[in-house]
């Protein structure tokens, strides 16, 4: 419920079942969502508590500023924080939110000519 109706990504119920759900950011580009139980057994490594430890920061490239401030108010709204304030670097625009999990979101705007 955080990402599709608060944040409005939707879902492809092809690889969605009672142990996953595969996200869709845009047309290519997709993030598999795992239950923990499942999750675990993909690695012999002990899982870390998201809300302790950090265990991945994913990052998102957003088409304008006025995008990663929407959602990371979104975010906030459907009860997750930002951790750290946006960062304006000139050419690139940079804020994040803590999921439900404790998962970091980096959501950045580059502006088109800071592009290679």
């Amino acid at each position: 419920d955080f990402s599709d109706r608060l944040l409005g990504y939707r879902f492809d119920p092809k690889f969605t079942d009672k142990n996953a759900t595969c996200m869709i950011i845009e047309e290519n580009i997709f993030v598999m969502l795992l239950l923990e139980g499942f999750f675990q057994t993909f690695t012999k490594k002990k899982l870390c508590d998201a809300t302790k430890s950090t265990e991945v920061l994913v990052c998102l490239s957003c088409n304008s500023r006025a995008r990663v401030d929407e959602l990371v108010a979104k975010a906030i709204a459907a009860g997750g924080s930002a951790p750290n304030a946006s960062k304006d670097y000139g050419s690139m625009y940079q804020h994040g939110f803590q999921d439900l999990d404790g998962h970091l979101w980096e959501l950045i705007h580059m502006e088109p000519s800071a592009k290679g």
